[in-house]
């Protein structure tokens, strides 16, 4: 028994540490939103039974009701949301903070990594359908691919991220997810509209969530942090003077030079703050900045983080005014069962595309030093990526299928990914969360289950919340995004609080 997590053994008696002044405000939230459902529940169905229909005693003939379903309130519909993300949110405390549960270390063998693997891929194929949309970057694919690589940074996370061909490998999965994105992100609309804001509320709520309850920095879930502040800075290339969007680009050729060196810019901005790490620590060290990004006092994580794909937004953005160009010029044939391009050019890129995906996979399992491919991986990384988008998509008939099993992980993918941390692996990730001692395979199928479905809940809860909070009304998303920011500095300043009196 011992509070270290040692090689050998399992961690049961870690200190439980005290909570905060952050996490009790939450868990009183919590306890408040729970009891108000429940109150405002009991009322609801009480007056939902009075209008309910009787029965007539002189025909004895049923009276239809005048209300035959509960009207559920935007309240009600917020708190009945807060009060299932509270429970959760006991779960996530109960299984990484407090010492109920035991934690053991992650073992790594080649059966138990490439096994797991194997046959997940082989399930997935056996979910192939045929996709309702046959262009190059659907959104089934899109969920398809996430959650294949989700999976894959899963089972990487549960194994010894210090081997060198695995922490390659993962690194470029979390490339791929980014890369993914961009076409998306690159050709939405530019106006300051509730969609955009929704996909931030998206991308950050449970992430704020857990950084409250569990008591860890923003930066600790690195992935949200770095896909978040992308997102951001696409938004910010095509939204300054003169502002781009698709249907000018479609009407004048001038505004694609215009876009051409926006990103020109934003590269030389990219190249010129990878090369320069003093410039970026105080960019990023400035209050509130600092306490987003820090990680144990300092950026360096967050410079580490960003520096490993610094190119990979510039190369998103490329690929897709390139696809946009070749649609407008009619160059590429996405029907169902063509070919991308013309027999002989769809043929060439084929082959290119399959040789330099196997180089590239042969070169990512044979590196032996982390920081040579640490150096190379930003500039090089693109190659298999764009490589294995136009193996998936040049051949029409693999273009127009998809495996549902991997799409309906994609759509959480996100939540899937950040719940890991805290009640599948365990410790901050450095153990596997033990439920059942003593049967190892019967625990992983349990946790995993319980996993998958809480992930689901909070994907739904998320969305649910989304539509509350984020309203489409311009007037009332301001007064929204106001209080947002409101309880974002009281956040901070809690926070600053908090750190002071520990010191």
């Amino acid at each position: 028994c011992n509070k270290i997590m040692k090689p050998i053994d399992g961690s049961c008696c870690q200190p439980q540490p005290p909570l905060t002044l952050i996490q009790k405000l939450a868990f009183c939230f919590f306890s408040l939103s729970i009891v108000g459902y429940i109150i405002i529940s009991v009322i609801h169905r009480n007056n939902f039974r009075k209008n309910k229909s009787c029965t007539d005693l002189e025909s004895g003939e049923e009276k239809k009701p005048a209300i035959s379903t509960p009207n559920v309130s935007t309240l009600e519909m917020l708190l009945h949301s807060f009060c299932k993300l509270g429970l959760i949110m006991i779960y996530f405390y109960l299984c990484d903070r407090a010492n109920l549960f035991m934690k053991e270390n992650k073992f790594y063998t080649h059966s138990s990594f490439f096994i797991p693997i194997v046959y997940i891929l082989v399930l997935g194929v056996f979910y192939t359908e045929n996709t309702k949309e046959i262009k190059m970057q659907n959104r089934e694919k899109t969920n398809t691919f996430q959650s294949a690589i989700l999976i894959l940074c899963v089972v990487f996370f549960s194994k010894d991220s210090l081997l060198e061909p695995v922490f390659v490998n993962k690194i470029n999965f979390h490339t791929k997810t980014v890369l993914e994105n961009v076409p998306g992100f690159f050709i939405y609309p530019l106006s300051l509209s509730f969609d955009s804001f929704q996909v931030l509320f998206r991308l950050n709520f449970l992430v704020v969530v857990l950084c409250i309850v569990m008591d860890r920095p923003y930066q600790f879930y690195y992935f949200v942090p770095l896909v978040t502040v992308w997102f951001m800075i696409i938004y910010a290339t095509l939204a300054i003077w003169p502002q781009i969007v698709q249907k000018k680009a479609n009407g004048n050729c001038l505004w694609h030079f215009g876009l051409l060196v926006k990103l020109t810019c934003l590269l030389t901005c990219i190249y010129f703050l990878s090369y320069s790490q003093g410039a970026f620590e105080k960019i990023f060290s400035f209050w509130p900045l600092s306490k987003c990004f820090e990680l144990n006092g300092n950026v360096y994580e967050w410079w580490f983080r960003w520096k490993l794909d610094r190119y990979v937004v510039f190369h998103g953005m490329l690929f897709a005014f390139i696809y946009l160009a070749l649609q407008k010029c009619q160059m590429i044939s996405e029907g169902k069962g063509d070919p991308l391009f013309s027999n002989r050019v769809s043929n060439v890129l084929l082959f290119i595309s399959v040789v330099s995906f196997l180089i590239y996979s042969v070169w990512a399992s044979s590196c032996k030093n982390k920081t040579e491919c640490n150096e190379l991986h930003p500039s090089v990384s693109v190659v298999q990526i764009l490589a294995f988008i136009l193996i998936r998509n040049i051949p029409g008939y693999v273009r127009s299928v998809y495996s549902s099993f991997f799409a309906w992980f994609g759509k959480i993918s996100l939540e899937l990914f950040i719940c890991q941390y805290h009640i599948w692996l365990a410790a901050d990730t450095k153990g596997i969360l033990v439920l059942i001692p003593g049967y190892p395979m019967f625990n992983v199928l349990v946790s995993t289950f319980i996993f998958v479905c809480v992930a689901h809940e909070i994907s739904q809860i998320t969305n649910d919340l989304a539509q509350i909070v984020v309203p489409k009304d311009n007037s009332t998303l301001l007064k929204r995004l106001l209080c947002i920011a409101g309880f974002f500095s009281g956040l901070l300043l809690f926070s600053a609080m908090q750190d002071q009196s520990r010191h």
